[in-house]
């Protein structure tokens, strides 16, 4: 049955940036779907009342705080997955953060925070997290980008930067990671609201501006991320890898 393929029993999910809006809805979906959690985040209140909600599904969850900027951190967030799960099956490297500041503004310190987190982090996960999955010789990395990789948006000069290096990334590491059976793609949303979007719900200007270029003329919620989630971690997305799906309205096509 082809909706068996979707099934993710016994599965083990490790989710970054997962206390709050599209990892939090990513982290819940895999859990749906029949996947254990592990949420990672620097949040310890909110992982504690995720995990309370994960649980209530009848799933394994284990909350890990971590600051992914911090490889000794990301190699103590894996080493404890594992000595607990004994594998790790998904990993959706969802941490990030937003300056918004123009070309003309950003520092160097600027560059740095948002660069540790949303590239160099993400970079260093998946990196640990393939080493385990290398082992098991199967996985499947679901990098979240953004439809910012592929078009440029105002004031926020280094979040664009940050992930179309995240879409490279993943169409390399693809290439890499083949030969041991893991499958490495991404997910690009367009503009969800959540709290790291909130300054542009304030602004009318800023969301019009938007809103005239998304078809479907409607923003994102964190749950609209989770049917492709699932998807790329499950086995119905098998033979897919070094892609990324845009969950973004039309945005992208729309010209």
């Amino acid at each position: 049955m082809i909706l068996d393929k979707f099934k993710l029993d016994n599965r083990l999910a490790i989710v970054t940036g997962a206390s709050r809006g599209i990892g939090r809805a990513i982290a819940v979906g895999l859990a749906e779907a029949g996947a254990d959690i592990v949420p990672v985040a620097r949040n310890e209140l909110l992982l504690e009342e995720l995990a309370r909600e994960i649980r209530s599904l009848g799933r394994k969850c284990l909350p890990v705080k971590c600051d992914i900027s911090n490889l000794e951190d990301i190699k103590r967030m894996v080493t404890v997955t594992k000595n607990e799960f004994g594998r790790i099956d998904i990993l959706v490297n969802n941490a990030a953060i937003n300056k918004r500041k123009s070309s003309l503004e950003v520092t160097e310190s600027d560059w740095d925070e948002q660069m540790s987190i949303n590239l160099k982090g993400a970079y260093f996960t998946a990196q640990e997290v393939a080493w385990v999955m290398k082992e098991e010789k199967k996985g499947k990395i679901i990098n979240i980008c953004s439809n910012v990789s592929v078009v440029g948006l105002p004031g926020q000069v280094i979040y664009c930067i940050s992930k179309g290096g995240i879409s490279q990334m993943t169409k390399a590491m693809a290439l890499d990671l083949a030969r041991y059976n893991i499958r490495v793609n991404a997910l690009g949303p367009g503009l969800t609201k959540t709290e790291l979007t909130e300054p542009i719900f304030k602004d009318k200007e800023k969301l019009d501006y938007r809103l005239n270029r998304i078809p479907l003329h409607r923003v994102a919620d964190p749950e609209d991320m989770q049917g492709a989630a699932v998807f790329l971690a499950s086995d119905a997305s098998d033979y897919m890898t070094g892609h990324t799906i845009y969950v973004d309205g039309g945005w992208i096509i729309s010209g």
